[in-house]
C-alpha cells in the first residue's frame, strides 16, 4: 500500500510565508550595523585643569591650607588621544605623576603644562602632586583620570 501526500495550495502559501519570515528575521539579527572607523583621530580630546588652593583658619587660630586639581576627576575613553592642559594658578610648583600611565610633569604658577597620552587600559589613575603629599604639606593633592 502506498500513501499519497496531498499538499493544498493554502499549505504551500503558508509554507512560503513562514520561510520568508524566517529568512527576514535571520537577515535582521545577523546584519552588522556598525561602521568601521576610518582611522585614529588626529585631534586630541582636551581637558583644562588648574591648580587650586583652599585656605581657612582653624579654631586655634592656625592657618589651614590645602591644594587640589580642578576638576578633581576627568573621564577619558580607552584608546582616545587625550591632552591635559594644566595651568598653575596657586602654588609656585607642582611636580606630578600619573600613576599607572607613566606620565610625569611639572606645573608652575602662571604657566600651562600640556601632557598628551592615549590610555590603553580601563581603570582609575591618580594624578599625584609630589610636593603636596599629606596634610603637613598642604595635601594630599590628588586628582583622578577615569578611563572607560
Amino acid at each position: 500500500m502506498s500513501k499519497i501526500l496531498i499538499v493544498t495550495k493554502r499549505q504551500i502559501q503558508w509554507f512560503i510565508v513562514v520561510l520568508v519570515l524566517i529568512i527576514a528575521a535571520s537577515v535582521y539579527f545577523s546584519w552588522d550595523r556598525s561602521e568601521q572607523a576610518s582611522g585614529l583621530p588626529t585631534e586630541p580630546r582636551i581637558f583644562q585643569l588648574v591648580t587650586g588652593e583652599f585656605k581657612s583658619t582653624a579654631e586655634d587660630g592656625s592657618e589651614i591650607e590645602v591644594y587640589g586639581w580642578h576638576p578633581g576627576t576627568i573621564h577619558v575613553n580607552k584608546g582616545e588621544l587625550t591632552e591635559l592642559h594644566i595651568t598653575g594658578v596657586n602654588g609656585a610648583s607642582h611636580p606630578f605623576v600619573v600613576e599607572g600611565l607613566g606620565l610625569r610633569g611639572e606645573v608652575k604658577k602662571g604657566k600651562t603644562t600640556i601632557i598628551r597620552f592615549t590610555a590603553a587600559k580601563e581603570g582609575i589613575y591618580p594624578i599625584v602632586c609630589l610636593t603636596h603629599t599629606d596634610m603637613r604639606h598642604g595635601g594630599p593633592m590628588v586628582g583622578y583620570i577615569y578611563v572607560e
